[in-house]
Protein backbone atom coordinates (compact mmCIF):
# COMPACT_ATOMS: atom_id res chain seq x y z
CA UNK A 1 0.00 0.00 0.00
CA UNK A 2 2.90 2.40 0.54
CA UNK A 3 4.27 1.61 -2.68
CA UNK A 4 1.05 2.73 -4.36
CA UNK A 5 0.80 5.61 -2.34
CA UNK A 6 4.48 6.67 -2.70
CA UNK A 7 3.73 5.89 -6.96
CA UNK A 8 0.25 8.23 -7.16
CA UNK A 9 2.29 10.92 -5.37
CA UNK A 10 5.30 11.22 -8.08
CA UNK A 11 2.39 10.93 -10.82
CA UNK A 12 0.83 13.95 -9.14
CA UNK A 13 4.25 15.94 -8.95
CA UNK A 14 4.40 15.47 -12.66
CA UNK A 15 1.35 16.04 -13.64
CA UNK A 16 1.14 19.33 -11.81
CA UNK A 17 4.30 20.33 -13.42
CA UNK A 18 3.11 19.36 -17.35
CA UNK A 19 -0.28 20.73 -17.15
CA UNK A 20 1.40 24.26 -15.92
CA UNK A 21 4.08 23.90 -18.42
CA UNK A 22 1.19 22.97 -21.50
CA UNK A 23 -1.04 25.57 -20.42
CA UNK A 24 2.19 28.17 -20.40
CA UNK A 25 2.97 27.09 -24.14
CA UNK A 26 -0.29 27.80 -25.24
CA UNK A 27 -0.26 31.04 -23.30
CA UNK A 28 3.23 32.17 -24.40
CA UNK A 29 1.94 31.93 -28.24
CA UNK A 30 -0.35 34.60 -27.52
CA UNK A 31 2.16 37.03 -25.89
CA UNK A 32 4.47 36.24 -29.35
CA UNK A 33 2.06 37.19 -31.31
CA UNK A 34 1.27 40.19 -29.54
CA UNK A 35 4.77 41.16 -29.10
CA UNK A 36 4.94 40.85 -33.26
CA UNK A 37 2.14 43.15 -33.41
CA UNK A 38 2.91 45.66 -31.12
CA UNK A 39 6.82 46.61 -32.48
CA UNK A 40 5.70 46.08 -36.32
CA UNK A 41 2.62 48.19 -35.97
CA UNK A 42 0.00 45.36 -37.26
CA UNK A 43 -3.21 43.91 -35.98
CA UNK A 44 -2.33 41.06 -33.63
CA UNK A 45 -4.53 38.03 -32.72
CA UNK A 46 -7.37 40.29 -31.15
CA UNK A 47 -10.48 38.24 -32.44
CA UNK A 48 -11.37 35.63 -30.57
CA UNK A 49 -12.04 36.35 -26.43
CA UNK A 50 -10.93 40.21 -24.82
CA UNK A 51 -7.38 40.57 -26.12
CA UNK A 52 -7.50 37.58 -28.24
CA UNK A 53 -7.02 35.21 -24.73
CA UNK A 54 -9.09 32.65 -26.43
CA UNK A 55 -6.75 32.80 -30.06
CA UNK A 56 -4.72 29.98 -28.38
CA UNK A 57 -7.43 27.45 -27.29
CA UNK A 58 -8.87 28.35 -31.13
CA UNK A 59 -5.75 27.37 -32.57
CA UNK A 60 -5.94 24.16 -30.17
CA UNK A 61 -9.37 23.59 -31.19
CA UNK A 62 -8.23 23.80 -35.39
CA UNK A 63 -5.34 21.38 -34.73
CA UNK A 64 -7.50 18.55 -32.90
CA UNK A 65 -10.21 18.56 -35.63
CA UNK A 66 -7.55 18.66 -38.99
CA UNK A 67 -7.26 15.69 -40.84
CA UNK A 68 -3.95 13.82 -40.14
CA UNK A 69 -2.51 13.25 -43.42
CA UNK A 70 0.93 11.26 -43.70
CA UNK A 71 2.22 10.79 -46.84
CA UNK A 72 2.24 7.48 -49.22
CA UNK A 73 6.08 7.34 -49.51
CA UNK A 74 7.29 8.31 -46.39
CA UNK A 75 8.45 5.77 -44.15
CA UNK A 76 5.60 5.68 -41.82
CA UNK A 77 6.34 4.42 -38.10
CA UNK A 78 9.56 6.93 -37.99
CA UNK A 79 6.82 9.68 -39.48
CA UNK A 80 4.73 9.34 -36.31
CA UNK A 81 7.23 9.12 -34.12
CA UNK A 82 9.37 12.28 -34.78
CA UNK A 83 6.83 14.61 -33.35
CA UNK A 84 6.08 12.66 -30.45
CA UNK A 85 9.26 12.13 -29.67
CA UNK A 86 10.41 15.91 -29.96
CA UNK A 87 7.68 16.99 -27.48
CA UNK A 88 8.54 14.09 -25.12
CA UNK A 89 12.15 15.12 -25.17
CA UNK A 90 10.85 19.08 -24.11
CA UNK A 91 8.54 18.01 -21.18
CA UNK A 92 10.68 15.63 -19.71
CA UNK A 93 13.98 18.37 -19.30
CA UNK A 94 11.18 20.41 -17.07
CA UNK A 95 11.72 17.70 -13.90
CA UNK A 96 14.97 19.58 -12.86
CA UNK A 97 13.84 22.77 -13.06
CA UNK A 98 13.78 24.14 -9.48
CA UNK A 99 10.94 26.75 -8.53
CA UNK A 100 12.02 27.14 -5.28
CA UNK A 101 14.09 25.78 -2.47
CA UNK A 102 13.05 22.25 -2.26
CA UNK A 103 10.58 22.73 -4.81
CA UNK A 104 11.72 20.47 -7.84
CA UNK A 105 10.23 17.19 -9.09
CA UNK A 106 13.86 15.62 -9.31
CA UNK A 107 16.45 17.51 -7.66
CA UNK A 108 19.49 15.50 -8.79
CA UNK A 109 23.37 16.32 -8.07
CA UNK A 110 23.63 16.42 -12.63
CA UNK A 111 20.56 18.38 -13.03
CA UNK A 112 22.77 20.67 -15.21
CA UNK A 113 23.56 17.94 -17.43
CA UNK A 114 20.32 16.24 -17.40
CA UNK A 115 18.91 19.28 -19.27
CA UNK A 116 22.27 19.51 -21.59
CA UNK A 117 21.51 15.91 -22.78
CA UNK A 118 17.97 16.12 -23.38
CA UNK A 119 18.48 19.21 -24.99
CA UNK A 120 21.04 17.41 -27.40
CA UNK A 121 18.66 14.75 -27.98
CA UNK A 122 15.61 17.10 -29.32
CA UNK A 123 17.53 16.69 -32.70
CA UNK A 124 16.46 12.97 -33.40
CA UNK A 125 12.88 14.38 -33.57
CA UNK A 126 13.53 16.64 -36.21
CA UNK A 127 15.75 14.33 -38.20
CA UNK A 128 13.51 11.95 -38.07
CA UNK A 129 10.66 14.09 -39.53
CA UNK A 130 12.61 15.71 -42.14
CA UNK A 131 14.35 11.94 -43.37
CA UNK A 132 10.90 10.24 -42.96
CA UNK A 133 8.92 12.39 -44.37
CA UNK A 134 10.60 11.09 -48.07
CA UNK A 135 10.73 14.73 -49.67
CA UNK A 136 13.74 17.26 -50.30
CA UNK A 137 12.54 20.81 -48.24
CA UNK A 138 12.01 18.80 -44.78
CA UNK A 139 15.25 16.45 -45.69
CA UNK A 140 17.16 19.76 -46.55
CA UNK A 141 15.66 21.23 -42.94
CA UNK A 142 16.48 18.76 -40.89
CA UNK A 143 20.13 18.52 -41.88
CA UNK A 144 20.20 22.26 -41.89
CA UNK A 145 18.93 21.69 -38.27
CA UNK A 146 21.41 18.96 -37.24
CA UNK A 147 24.14 21.14 -38.24
CA UNK A 148 23.00 24.03 -36.04
CA UNK A 149 21.73 22.28 -32.74
CA UNK A 150 24.79 20.85 -32.67
CA UNK A 151 27.28 23.44 -33.37
CA UNK A 152 25.77 25.77 -31.01
CA UNK A 153 25.24 23.60 -27.99
CA UNK A 154 29.35 23.33 -28.26
CA UNK A 155 29.05 27.14 -27.05
CA UNK A 156 26.26 26.51 -24.66
CA UNK A 157 28.22 23.92 -23.03
CA UNK A 158 31.48 26.26 -22.84
CA UNK A 159 29.45 28.54 -21.41
CA UNK A 160 27.78 26.89 -18.63
CA UNK A 161 31.50 25.57 -17.36
CA UNK A 162 32.02 29.31 -16.38
CA UNK A 163 29.22 28.64 -14.24
CA UNK A 164 30.58 25.77 -12.71
CA UNK A 165 33.88 26.94 -11.49
CA UNK A 166 32.22 29.94 -9.46
CA UNK A 167 29.59 27.39 -8.03
CA UNK A 168 31.71 23.92 -7.96
CA UNK A 169 28.61 21.90 -8.53
CA UNK A 170 25.64 20.46 -11.33
CA UNK A 171 23.14 20.41 -8.86
CA UNK A 172 20.41 23.86 -10.31
CA UNK A 173 19.34 24.52 -6.61
CA UNK A 174 23.00 24.72 -5.53
CA UNK A 175 23.51 27.12 -8.34
CA UNK A 176 20.31 29.55 -7.70
CA UNK A 177 21.90 29.35 -3.92
CA UNK A 178 25.24 30.81 -5.24
CA UNK A 179 24.25 33.98 -6.08
CA UNK A 180 22.62 35.11 -3.23
CA UNK A 181 25.09 38.02 -2.97
CA UNK A 182 25.16 38.61 -6.91
CA UNK A 183 23.77 37.52 -9.91
CA UNK A 184 26.25 36.03 -12.08
CA UNK A 185 24.62 38.46 -14.92
CA UNK A 186 26.65 40.73 -13.90
CA UNK A 187 30.74 39.18 -13.51
CA UNK A 188 29.41 37.05 -16.65
CA UNK A 189 27.56 39.59 -19.24
CA UNK A 190 29.26 38.60 -22.07
CA UNK A 191 28.36 34.75 -21.52
CA UNK A 192 25.10 35.45 -21.00
CA UNK A 193 24.55 37.56 -24.35
CA UNK A 194 26.30 34.71 -25.76
CA UNK A 195 24.09 32.07 -24.15
CA UNK A 196 21.06 34.52 -25.75
CA UNK A 197 21.98 34.05 -28.80
CA UNK A 198 22.70 30.32 -28.78
CA UNK A 199 19.45 29.92 -27.06
CA UNK A 200 17.99 31.16 -30.09
CA UNK A 201 19.83 28.98 -32.49
CA UNK A 202 19.19 25.56 -29.98
CA UNK A 203 15.66 26.10 -30.74
CA UNK A 204 15.37 27.22 -34.10
CA UNK A 205 13.90 30.95 -33.56
CA UNK A 206 14.58 33.62 -35.73
CA UNK A 207 17.19 34.63 -36.87
CA UNK A 208 18.21 31.63 -37.00
CA UNK A 209 14.87 29.87 -37.82
CA UNK A 210 17.08 28.28 -40.97
CA UNK A 211 15.72 24.88 -40.47
CA UNK A 212 12.30 25.87 -41.36
CA UNK A 213 12.66 28.94 -43.30
CA UNK A 214 9.56 29.14 -44.72
CA UNK A 215 11.38 31.79 -47.73
CA UNK A 216 13.22 28.93 -49.31
CA UNK A 217 12.09 25.35 -47.34
CA UNK A 218 8.37 25.48 -47.75
CA UNK A 219 8.42 25.19 -43.70
CA UNK A 220 11.42 22.86 -43.70
CA UNK A 221 10.87 20.00 -41.14
CA UNK A 222 7.38 20.47 -41.04
CA UNK A 223 5.73 20.51 -44.45
CA UNK A 224 4.75 17.14 -44.52
CA UNK A 225 2.87 17.61 -41.03
CA UNK A 226 -0.82 18.43 -40.25
CA UNK A 227 -2.97 17.81 -37.42
CA UNK A 228 -1.95 17.26 -33.88
CA UNK A 229 1.39 16.18 -35.37
CA UNK A 230 2.18 18.96 -36.75
CA UNK A 231 0.81 20.64 -32.95
CA UNK A 232 3.15 18.81 -31.44
CA UNK A 233 6.59 19.70 -32.92
CA UNK A 234 5.11 23.50 -32.39
CA UNK A 235 4.37 22.61 -29.00
CA UNK A 236 7.92 20.78 -28.22
CA UNK A 237 9.20 24.05 -29.81
CA UNK A 238 7.71 26.30 -27.64
CA UNK A 239 8.76 24.17 -24.38
CA UNK A 240 12.22 24.21 -25.68
CA UNK A 241 12.13 28.22 -25.95
CA UNK A 242 10.85 28.25 -22.21
CA UNK A 243 12.83 26.06 -20.78
CA UNK A 244 15.98 27.63 -22.42
CA UNK A 245 14.79 30.81 -20.56
CA UNK A 246 14.19 29.23 -17.40
CA UNK A 247 17.64 27.95 -17.45
CA UNK A 248 18.93 31.16 -18.23
CA UNK A 249 17.19 32.50 -15.22
CA UNK A 250 19.08 29.68 -13.13
CA UNK A 251 22.53 30.27 -15.09
CA UNK A 252 22.43 33.82 -14.70
CA UNK A 253 19.19 35.81 -13.38
CA UNK A 254 19.56 34.46 -9.53
CA UNK A 255 16.72 31.66 -10.33
CA UNK A 256 14.31 32.09 -7.81
CA UNK A 257 15.64 34.50 -5.82
CA UNK A 258 14.68 38.35 -5.20
CA UNK A 259 16.47 40.88 -7.12
CA UNK A 260 17.35 42.32 -3.15
CA UNK A 261 16.30 41.02 0.16
CA UNK A 262 13.84 44.23 1.05
CA UNK A 263 10.80 44.71 2.01
CA UNK A 264 7.82 44.23 0.17
CA UNK A 265 9.89 42.56 -2.55
CA UNK A 266 11.00 39.47 0.25
CA UNK A 267 7.53 38.51 0.81
CA UNK A 268 6.73 37.36 -2.82
CA UNK A 269 7.30 33.72 -3.40
CA UNK A 270 10.02 32.33 -5.12
CA UNK A 271 8.61 30.86 -8.02
CA UNK A 272 6.87 33.97 -8.64
CA UNK A 273 10.38 35.60 -9.24
CA UNK A 274 11.32 32.90 -11.27
CA UNK A 275 8.25 32.66 -13.72
CA UNK A 276 9.04 36.79 -14.18
CA UNK A 277 12.40 35.98 -15.18
CA UNK A 278 11.20 33.33 -17.72
CA UNK A 279 8.74 36.15 -19.35
CA UNK A 280 11.32 38.71 -19.62
CA UNK A 281 13.81 36.49 -21.31
CA UNK A 282 11.12 34.96 -23.69
CA UNK A 283 10.24 38.62 -24.21
CA UNK A 284 13.39 39.33 -25.78
CA UNK A 285 13.07 36.18 -27.44
CA UNK A 286 10.11 37.64 -29.21
CA UNK A 287 11.51 41.30 -30.06
CA UNK A 288 14.32 39.70 -31.87
CA UNK A 289 11.66 37.90 -33.93
CA UNK A 290 10.24 41.32 -34.77
CA UNK A 291 13.02 43.36 -35.34
CA UNK A 292 16.08 41.34 -36.60
CA UNK A 293 16.23 39.74 -40.25
CA UNK A 294 16.48 35.88 -41.13
CA UNK A 295 20.56 35.00 -41.33
CA UNK A 296 22.44 33.12 -44.26
CA UNK A 297 22.99 29.82 -43.61
CA UNK A 298 27.11 30.39 -44.02
CA UNK A 299 26.70 33.63 -41.34
CA UNK A 300 25.00 31.31 -38.70
CA UNK A 301 27.83 28.67 -39.04
CA UNK A 302 30.73 31.56 -38.90
CA UNK A 303 28.97 33.15 -35.87
CA UNK A 304 28.81 30.32 -34.03
CA UNK A 305 32.03 28.55 -35.02
CA UNK A 306 34.65 31.49 -35.47
CA UNK A 307 33.22 33.94 -33.40
CA UNK A 308 31.31 32.03 -30.19
CA UNK A 309 33.59 29.27 -29.66
CA UNK A 310 36.80 31.02 -29.39
CA UNK A 311 35.12 34.08 -27.00
CA UNK A 312 33.52 31.12 -24.80
CA UNK A 313 36.81 29.10 -24.71
CA UNK A 314 38.44 32.82 -23.92
CA UNK A 315 36.19 33.46 -21.18
CA UNK A 316 36.66 30.46 -19.72
CA UNK A 317 40.16 30.59 -19.35
CA UNK A 318 39.95 34.04 -18.06
CA UNK A 319 37.46 32.99 -14.89
CA UNK A 320 39.82 30.46 -13.89
CA UNK A 321 43.00 32.35 -13.90
CA UNK A 322 40.71 34.94 -11.82
CA UNK A 323 38.70 32.55 -9.53
CA UNK A 324 42.36 31.05 -9.06
CA UNK A 325 44.56 33.92 -8.82
CA UNK A 326 42.31 35.53 -6.19
CA UNK A 327 41.85 31.92 -4.67
CA UNK A 328 37.97 32.09 -5.08
CA UNK A 329 37.41 28.11 -6.76
CA UNK A 330 35.00 26.39 -4.94
CA UNK A 331 35.84 23.22 -2.57
CA UNK A 332 33.58 20.23 -4.07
Amino acid sequence: MEYINLVFEEVYKIFFLLVPVLVSVAMIVWLDRRVWAFVQKRQGPNVVGPFGLLQSLADALKYIFKEIIIPASSNKIIFILAPIITMTLALIAWAVIPFGENQVLANINVGILYIFAVSSLGVYGIIMGGWASNSKYPFLGSIRSAAQMVSYEVSIGIIIINVLLCVGSLNLSDIVLAQQNIWFIIPLFPMFVIFFISSLAETNRPPFDLPEAEAELVAGYQTEYSGMMYAMFWLGEYANILLMCALGSILFLGGWLSPVDLYPFNLIPGAVWLIFKILLLFFLFALVKAVVPRYRYDQLMRLGWKIFLPLSLTYVILTASYLFYFNLLPTI
